[in-house]
This record gives C-alpha cells, structure tokens and sequence, in this order.
C-alpha cells in the first residue's frame, strides 16, 4: 500500500515541488498519475522510490515509513517495488533472460529460483520464444516487455511505471498498457502508471490522479473507452503458478 499524509518536497534552493499531498493507493489498485513536464509527476515518484525524502510529512509504502527507516533497510524496500522506465534500461551485451535473471542475481536468489522464475515472467509478457535473443534483435514494444518481466522478477507487491510508452508508437502503447491492466487484473499487483499521454487514459479509464503545480487537481474514477469485461483477453501466465 500507499500511503502518503500533508507531504511537502522542497528542493535544496528551496523550491516547492509538492505541496499537501495526501494520497492512498491500496493493494491491487490499478492508478495512473497524469500532468505536465514540471507539474511534479518526477518529484512524487522519487519520493515513492525513496530516492528523495519529504520535507515534511509521512510516506509510507509496504510498511515502511520511508522518512524515518535506517540506510540499511532501504535495499530491502526498494525490493519491494517493481520500477519500469521510459528509456527501457536493458543491458545491451546480456540476453533477455539474462537482463531479467539479472536483479535476482544481484539480490542472492538461487540458481534454482531463477530457472524457473524468469520463464514465467518472460510468459506473462509474451516472450517466453525470445529468451536467448538480444536487445537490438528486438522491437521497442518487445523491449518495454522485457522491462517489465524484469521489474517483476523479484515478485514485488507494488510495480511502477514511469512514462512506460514513451519510446514506441501508439499502437504498441496501448499493448503494453493493456499488458499492465491483465497483470494487476491476474496476478494483484498494485500498479502505477506515470503518464502525459491522457489518450491512454482516455482509452483504459480507471482511478486517474491528475497532479498540476505540486498539487493533486483532482483524483477520479474515468470511465474508459476499452471494456474492462472483454473476453477476448489472454489470461497471462497461462497454467503457471505464483
């Protein structure tokens, strides 16, 4: 869960970015976030990932309060979080299952984990045939998927996607976003989309939180244009277990 209460961020030269933010995502929330470059989309996302701290209030995220926990627990928190970037951040030289076995073999998960782990989140983004392919033999929708199998390795409760469609075409973002939706949907991951692309939550709808001058403008429920009950939709994950 996320749980922020009358946070203020300010920058060190003492401008505000945010500003009584009061905020609660509950687990297996789906949640887009939306506003301007410079509305302060970048600033509340570091403050989720604990790369910055609040000025003032509480920020509590899978019980953790992230102003007040020692430098030693903030690896085992930022565990806990899936991020997805825009810019992909694959490593060219690895292959796809390598990229993904990569934040498990940092983290000391077992051969044997790991085996059988990154098939499965390589199935769930449909790419279990590309495994031993590289970054440049894919397309960038092929390669945002990579992204997110690996953000969900290591099995985190909550996975953040900041602006996850703004390197490939308008017609493969709404896959990957529509990839995102079945994952909350099938495996209760709480999920939060960074976004300006408002088609997008035009298109998909749900709890949208819009964010203009460092203050929440408004947070509502948007009735989408894509059916949430179609049944044409693969179930991800096939017959694989959690």
């Amino acid at each position: 869960m996320i749980e922020m209460k009358n946070v203020c961020f300010n920058y060190e030269n003492g401008t505000c970015a945010l500003r009584d933010i009061d905020l609660k995502v509950a687990d297996g929330e789906f949640v887009f976030i939306v506003g301007q470059s410079g509305a302060g989309k970048s600033s509340l996302l570091k403050l989720i990932t604990r790369e910055n701290v609040a000025t003032r209030g509480d920020v509590v995220i899978n019980g953790y309060n992230l102003g007040k926990m020692s430098k030693k627990e903030i690896p085992s928190f930022r565990r806990t979080i899936g991020m997805v970037f825009q810019d992909f951040r694959l490593i060219p030289s690895m292959s796809v299952f390598d990229n993904v076995a990569f934040v498990l073999r940092v983290t000391n998960y077992s051969n044997k984990y790991i085996k059988t782990r990154v098939p499965y989140v390589l199935d769930l983004v449909n790419l279990s045939k590309s495994l031993n392919k590289f970054p440049n033999e894919l397309s960038g929708g092929e390669q945002q998927r990579v992204a997110i199998a690996r953000a969900l390795a290591s099995d985190p409760p909550i996975l953040v996607a900041d602006e996850p469609t703004g390197n490939i075409d308008p017609e493969l973002s709404m896959q990957i976003v529509d990839l995102l939706v079945e994952i909350n949907k099938y495996c209760g991951t709480t999920i939060v989309v960074v976004t300006h692309e408002h088609e997008l939550v035009r298109s998909f709808g749900g709890r949208v939180i819009g964010i203009e001058g460092g203050k929440i403008a408004f947070d509502e429920n948007v009735v989408g244009k894509i059916s949430s009950g179609e049944e044409n939709k693969k179930v991800v994950g096939g017959a694989n277990e959690r």
